[in-house]
């Protein structure tokens, strides 16, 4: 399998799905995932390899064997509210574990390509649109972390491309996050396994949101086409409150359930809107969002029902 792309965190969420995207038609791809790991499950055209992001000749050992022209970086730590309890951990792995890879492919002398999936929480919270002149100003660990990630990226001398994805849902994606736990506790009340109560955090909380498949395609497009160390902003352009989002959930369900809310989903910091532009990344690869956010909902409900219906 020489010359296919490599995807680090690839038993993650979008890892997951841009293994689906390189590999749909019959196409290849080497997948990292963590050293004592494995596989979620085996994937025809995928080969599987194991290190830990803060093991550099680990990393240079995999990197040495597979020789990919293009290296999509989706490993991390991606829990935002678990930053906070960690904050040291998120720094380790997002900053450490790129500065390991970047540094095992610049020892090796590769010439491809590294996508690095960075977050628009590096953004000092605002009211208006963010685009990537917006002012700079993290207010999370996490966020910080991938600041930090960003900078130690672009200060390597490679040809990096800088993604800074907004908000993204689908298929597949943990609990932790807003969208997917409100799909799990219906999809697990519709199955009656849990009392018809539903338990939120902040609803009036608006996001801009966009489908997973429309992100890991824009990080082909930025493999393909972007300016290597120019920040893009990967996002839909418009903002959803929690409590649309709930609401379209809602309306799919086959069942009736009284909403609470739960301290415990309430965050230290939670800014009132994130809506950013992704005019650069349209101009310089042509991408733009194509999921409608009902059949993103749709499919994430569909997603927690056929687990909920296992033994």
């Amino acid at each position: 399998m020489q010359g296919v792309p490599l995807v680090t965190g690839a038993t993650g969420f979008a890892g997951g799905h841009l293994l689906d995207r390189l590999t749909a038609g019959g196409g290849e791809a080497h997948a990292l995932a963590r050293a004592g790991g494995r596989p979620a499950a085996p994937r025809p055209g995928v080969r599987w390899w194991f290190a830990d992001l803060l093991d550099r000749d680990a990393l240079q050992r995999v990197l040495a064997e597979t020789r990919p022209p293009v290296v999509y970086h989706c490993a991390g730590h991606a829990d935002v509210g678990g930053a906070w309890h960690a904050p040291a951990a998120a720094l380790r792995v997002n900053v450490m574990g790129t500065h390991h890879l970047l540094s095992a492919i610049e020892a090796l002398g590769l010439d491809c390509r590294v996508v690095v999936t960075g977050s628009a929480l590096v953004y000092r919270s605002q009211q208006e649109v963010l685009s990537e002149e917006s002012a700079i100003g993290p207010e999370t660990p996490y966020g910080v972390s991938k600041l930090a990630q960003e900078l130690t990226a672009a200060a390597s001398g490679l040809p990096v491309l800088l993604a800074r994805p907004f908000n993204h849902a689908g298929p597949r994606q943990l609990p932790s996050y807003a969208s997917s736990a409100f799909a799990q506790q219906i999809a697990a009340i519709e199955a009656g396994r849990r009392e018809p109560v539903l338990r939120v955090g902040n609803l009036d909380a608006r996001r801009d949101l966009t489908d997973v498949r429309d992100t890991v395609r824009a990080y082909t497009a930025l493999a393909a086409s972007g300016v290597p160390r120019r920040p893009y902003n990967v996002c839909s352009g418009r903002a959803y409150s929690m409590r649309e989002i709930l609401d379209t959930l809602l309306s799919l369900s086959t069942v009736r359930v009284r909403i609470e809310v739960d301290p415990a989903r309430l965050r230290p910091s939670d800014n009132p809107v994130i809506l950013g532009s992704h005019a650069r990344l349209t101009a310089d690869t042509g991408w733009s969002p194509d999921i409608a956010i009902e059949r993103t909902l749709a499919d994430l409900l569909e997603h927690w029902r056929s687990v909920e219906a296992r033994p």
